[in-house]
């Protein structure tokens, strides 16, 4: 009896708060496979000389960063949209359970985007400002949604977040079933454009399911929305009665419409007829604002690296990750000057006179003082890489040019102190061949 008390409380406590108890639930189930880890490497540790604190203190860091890690990023997206899922089945005809899961609504859509551009920024490597014409780098890739046609696509889903608000926070004794309609409408083309932005981005890689997900919750939550607003005016029907019904003096096509949508059932095929012209008129108001009227099409065609890209972009330039080498590439040609293209570790890297002089100063280095070379070289390694991946943009990568001119300097000068033939060999650099080959 105790025990179904018990249960009984907790099926309660995720009635009364989906999100908390989605975010509860997720944390808890990250803390497993971190656990599962860390135990496993508790015998590793001991042989290692491990005291029990360091173990202990390892132990509990381990498990906050799977909370986090596990809890926070991989499961709880999964748990939010199984939650979804039982709001669309349970909560379309209990209004506190509705209500509940309108924060939920919220969480999933902002958690979900947030999700997916730091997923497709960090791991896909995707530079949202730069379009498909633009010659990029390595592994980067280009933007998803066209660059000129992003306001149109922030514009509708701006629409559909006001049409989510106005269906589910305006009573239905205050709000003509026109604009209720209307909302609806508006939440039908937020909708379809999250579904075109799932099939845009998911490529058929495992984890890019996890992009599917917000198109998912978006599809649950306005069906569960639609289905919950048509129970709730039927219920109000029959306790209180349709005033267009009673009515029928009025005149007018506003009239005719409300009098149309007095029957709840009908609501979900208007808002697919009214979600046309409302897409009609955006499109006008955005035309004003510099947006052609195929801004909504263009918006996932014009680009490349995508599902729906009918564009192909130039071949991306590899460039080492080498400190000197990401400026030569990264900043702008009148500032960098870069001269030609290069080989370094079997790969094309753009090469500048900077790069060339850096490299024939450290091949005169290793020649004569080969231990200082060592050092100079680990001292590079460790320091330098990680800088390098901090050059992000073309102005960081002109200042590092900038500020390595006086090392250039100094470099030059050593070189013709101690070379016969200097612009020789600075001219072989990162050609695949050395000064010998000449001989």
């Amino acid at each position: 009896m105790e025990e179904n008390t018990e249960n009984r409380k907790k099926r309660d406590f995720f009635k009364r708060h989906p999100f908390l108890g989605a975010v509860m639930l997720s944390e808890a189930l990250g803390v497993l496979p971190a656990l599962i880890i860390q135990v496993g490497s508790i015998g590793m540790r001991i042989a290692k000389g491990w005291s029990l604190g360091e173990i202990a203190s390892e132990l509990i860091g381990g498990i906050l960063s799977g909370m986090t890690i596990y809890g926070g990023f991989m499961i709880l997206p999964i748990v939010l949209t199984g939650t979804e899922i039982y709001l669309l089945i349970t909560g379309r005809k209990d209004q506190k359970l509705h209500q509940k899961g309108r924060v939920l609504d919220i969480a999933c859509v902002v958690l979900g985007i947030f999700y997916s551009l730091i997923y497709l920024g960090t791991f896909e490597g995707v530079m949202f400002g730069e379009d498909w014409q633009e010659q990029l780098v390595n592994s980067q890739t280009h933007t998803p949604i066209y660059t000129r046609s992003q306001l149109t696509v922030a514009v509708i889903a701006l629409i559909a977040v006001i049409g989510y608000f106005v269906v589910n926070y305006i009573s239905l004794n205050k709000m003509p079933p026109l604009l209720l309609v209307l909302g609806m409408a508006a939440m039908y083309l937020g909708t379809i454009e999250s579904i075109v932005w799932g099939i845009q981005v998911f490529r058929g890689e495992v984890f890019e399911c996890y992009l599917l997900l917000v198109p998912l919750n978006c599809l649950m939550l306005t069906a569960r929305t639609v289905g919950y607003k048509m129970w709730e005016w039927r219920r109000m029907v029959e306790t209180e009665g349709s005033r267009w019904e009673q009515d029928r003096s009025g005149k007018g096509i506003f009239y005719a419409c409300n009098h149309f949508l007095a029957r709840s059932e009908r609501w979900p095929l208007a808002a697919f007829l009214l979600m046309w012209p409302l897409l009609g008129i955006l499109i006008g108001i955005l035309f004003l604002f510099g947006q052609k009227p195929d801004a909504v099409i263009k918006a996932f065609t014009e680009t490349s690296d995508w599902t729906l890209s009918q564009r192909v972009a130039p071949q991306n330039i590899y460039y080492d990750e080498h400190y000197l080498c990401t400026v030569a590439a990264g900043g702008h040609e009148k500032i960098v000057k870069p001269g030609r293209l290069g080989v370094r570790h079997g790969h094309q890297v753009i090469v500048n006179r900077q790069l060339c002089v850096a490299n024939a100063f450290e091949q005169v280095l290793e020649e004569r003082l080969p231990r200082l070379h060592k050092r100079v070289r680990h001292f590079y390694d460790t320091y330098g890489f990680p800088a390098a991946k901090l050059i992000r943009s073309r102005y960081t990568a002109d200042v590092i040019y900038f500020l390595m001119k006086p090392l250039e300097w100094l470099f030059l000068i050593v070189l013709y102190l101690t070379d016969v033939n200097p612009e020789d060999r600075i001219a072989v650099q990162y050609t695949g061949k050395s000064l010998k080959d000449f001989e």
